[in-house]
């Protein structure tokens, strides 16, 4: 089939990839300039580099709503397109453009974990499982019916680097799948479920403070959801920030006020945790490694050569 691919960064790339790998004939690419988001310059595999390698017409847009687009998606008459990580809304003019319609290839397991950093937030939220979602794109986010649709399940020892490479790799086989199923004329797609629906927004430095009246659980997700080479959650001893490493949750509780440095165990620093700490039930957030801001990585009992005192959420100055 004749492809019209949309991509950005790594995901992109993959996908478009996949897609010429598979024997389809890719008329245009559009994609978007190199961004000085930190979370964007993470994977940014260039999918401008894969269309010059490949001597295929590229272009580079914020937005895909000017004439030239418009032009140069009508010119290149496709059977269908491909959309990966594009990053802004694409108007019914673009999309409605191929004759079998736009599939969409997502990072999540949708309805849930719509929009952007859907990995990041799934395990945040201590989800069982994440997945890749491909599917019809229509006027909403990420709303299209569902073509295929593959999950991994999350287990404790992962990082949200473990499940950006299983998704990953989901990303170009489940497009070429979906593309046969469109080329044969299927339609049995599932409608989403909108009332399982949610929506969530860029993570900046703000989404990864840390808030010690969080649940150790939550804490230790949060961590592990914002290992290397995401920026790092962070807390602040005393005026000093620290970004905290490597965590996990105590086996047994700990009691008192929610942030206190209490005690060594187990290699690391125990850290009392939790709204309701002072009931003496909750586990506590061991804490193996730490970075501090002028890149030093430590741990945790090199780090704190003495108990007590407090980790915040903002500095604190003498």
């Amino acid at each position: 089939m004749r492809v019209v691919a949309f991509g950005y960064m790594t995901w992109g790339r993959r996908t478009i990839k996949a897609v010429l790998d598979a024997g389809h004939e890719v008329p245009l690419i559009v994609t978007h300039a190199d961004s000085d988001n930190p979370y964007e310059k993470i994977f940014n595999e260039s999918v401008s580099e894969l269309a010059r390698d490949r001597d295929i017409p590229v272009l580079v847009r914020r937005r895909a709503d000017d004439d030239e687009v418009k032009a140069a998606v009508r010119d290149a008459d496709a059977d269908v397109m491909v959309v990966s990580n594009w990053r802004t809304w694409l108007s019914p003019e673009v999309f409605s453009r191929p004759r079998l319609g736009t599939l969409n290839v997502h990072d999540a397991l949708l309805p849930a974990y719509a929009g952007f950093a859907p990995l990041n937030w799934a395990l945040i939220n201590d989800e069982p499982e994440v997945g890749v979602t491909a599917h019809m794109m229509n006027a909403e986010f990420d709303a299209g019916d569902v073509v295929l649709q593959w999950s991994t399940a999350i287990a404790d020892e992962d990082t949200v680097v473990d499940l950006f490479d299983r998704t990953l790799a989901m990303f170009g086989p489940i497009t070429v799948d979906a593309l046969e199923l469109i080329a044969a004329g299927r339609t049995d797609r599932t409608p989403q479920d909108r009332r399982a629906a949610s929506y969530f927004h860029r993570r900046t430095d703000e989404e990864n403070r840390i808030d010690w009246t969080w649940p150790a659980r939550d804490l230790f997700n949060l961590v592990r959801a914002q290992v290397d080479p995401y920026p790092n959650a962070y807390c602040y001893h005393g005026a000093e920030r620290l970004r905290i490493v490597r965590a996990r949750v105590t086996d047994t509780p700990f009691g008192g006020t929610p942030g206190r440095i209490f005690i060594r165990q187990g290699g690391g620093v125990v850290i009392v945790a939790g709204a309701d700490a002072r009931k003496g039930r909750n586990k506590g957030l061991l804490i193996e490694t730490v970075r501090t801001d002028d890149g030093r990585e430590l741990g945790a009992q090199e780090y704190f050569t003495r108990m007590g005192g407090y980790l915040t959420s903002h500095p604190v100055t003498p």
